[in-house]
């Protein structure tokens, strides 16, 4: 079997990055409002253009971003915030950092919300985050409809989803706010940081001066100017900027991110469909409105006892692939159960279920069809050891 690409190692940054960065060093001039035309600022104006969107304003992470969304809102103090029990700990630790309290919704075997928990704790909740995990997508025609209704607030947590789309929008488009990751797996690749992006002058002008727009630094933001003279001095600052090397690292990567979409979902499907000729392998499918852009796989293990899924996991590491299962693997931050910090957990038996039998596996949108036929094979291969050792 040809030798397995490295799952880990991200892309390359671009040259033009390179020499951005190097002229700023040359400069000293590392802070986001030195002037109106810094890097930052840049980087948010061409963002909010590649979405679609009015405002966007760039962060120290995605998890910062979810928590000035939340402040922005102006919940009242313990107010509670629906989010997917499938996500990551990040989410219901910017609830809790806002002085919000989560609810848990269960999800899916197809990794996605479950509608009918959905609908019946919407009602007693004042806003809804919806994780894209992983970059599925729920169904948002149903989650829009019930929320619209009922005046509730939608938070899009986009970290996996830059570059997706539903019925043809862009993810992180659809809610009130949409909040996205530059960590150093996601497309856009800045080891850290994120943006939230919206059409609400008002709520953008709050999250801009809490972010730590001080003074008037926020005079530098393209928003109606109004909208910052109303909140001057009332809210606290959480001194959460993105600072400009950062910024400089992700605006040439915005030029590739259509490459790096189209080659993430040529990746996936193609190890998709090899996938699928295991009887102890699913791949759920999109759901029809869902174009994908995947820098990952997931798949459900079927028909295995926890011994199996385990003995599966530890001979795919021998072949030297790692694949985890999200509620097998110690501590993972993406099983409920280990959220100890909100307390009481609620039993959430269908995400219990999905996440014992979910696998995971990186794969990078920079790897090559023939290097993603490698993946899949040493997939097929660790699972027929196990199986047929099993059968024996």
């Amino acid at each position: 079997m040809p030798k397995l690409p490295n799952l880990t190692a991200a892309e390359p940054i671009p040259a033009a990055a390179q020499a951005e960065v190097e002229r700023i060093l040359q400069s000293g001039d590392l802070f986001r409002y030195t002037s109106e035309g810094s890097p930052v600022a840049l980087l948010e104006a061409e963002f909010a253009q590649a979405l679609g969107s009015k405002f966007a304003l760039a962060v120290s992470s995605c998890s910062a971003a979810l928590f000035l969304s939340l402040k922005a809102l102006e919940l009242p103090r313990d107010a509670k915030v629906l989010i997917p029990a499938f996500t990551f700990a990040a989410v219901p630790s910017s609830v809790v950092h806002a002085e919000l309290v989560p609810v848990l919704c269960e999800c899916g075997p197809d990794y996605r919300i479950d509608l009918e928990d959905f609908h019946a704790k919407l009602p007693s909740c004042s806003a809804v985050i919806i994780s894209h995990m992983r970059g599925h997508t729920s169904d948002m025609d149903a989650i829009m409809a019930a929320c619209d209704a009922q005046g509730i607030p939608v938070i899009e947590d986009a970290a996996h989803s830059l570059g997706t789309t539903w019925a043809g929008r862009n993810i992180g488009t659809i809610g009130k706010i949409g909040c996205f990751s530059f960590q150093s797996y996601k497309l856009l690749n800045a080891g850290e940081g994120g943006i939230l992006i919206t059409d609400d002058a008002d709520l953008v002008a709050r999250a801009v001066i809490m972010s730590g727009a001080y003074e008037y630094n926020w005079k530098k933001h393209p928003v109606l100017q109004e909208s910052f003279t109303k909140w001057q001095n009332e809210l606290p600052l959480y001194n959460l900027r993105l600072n400009t090397l950062s910024a400089a690292l992700i605006r040439p990567q915005l030029d590739v991110l259509a490459r790096r979409v189209r080659d993430g979902r040529r990746n996936h499907d193609h190890v998709a469909q090899l996938l699928q000729q295991s009887p102890w392998i699913d791949v759920p499918k999109s759901l029809a409105p869902e174009e994908r852009a995947p820098d990952s796989i997931q798949f459900n293990l079927v028909g295995m006892s926890d011994a199996q899924v385990d003995a599966f996991v530890s001979q795919a590491a021998a072949l030297g692939l790692k694949a985890e299962v999200f509620g097998r693997t110690q501590d993972n931050a993406r099983a409920f159960w280990n959220w100890k910090f909100l307390g009481d957990l609620p039993e959430l038996p269908l995400t219990r279920a999905m996440l014992s039998r979910a696998c995971d596996v990186r794969l990078p949108a920079r790897l090559e069809v023939e290097e993603c036929t490698t993946v899949a094979q040493t997939l097929l291969a660790a699972m027929d050891t196990i199986m047929a050792a099993d059968a024996a």
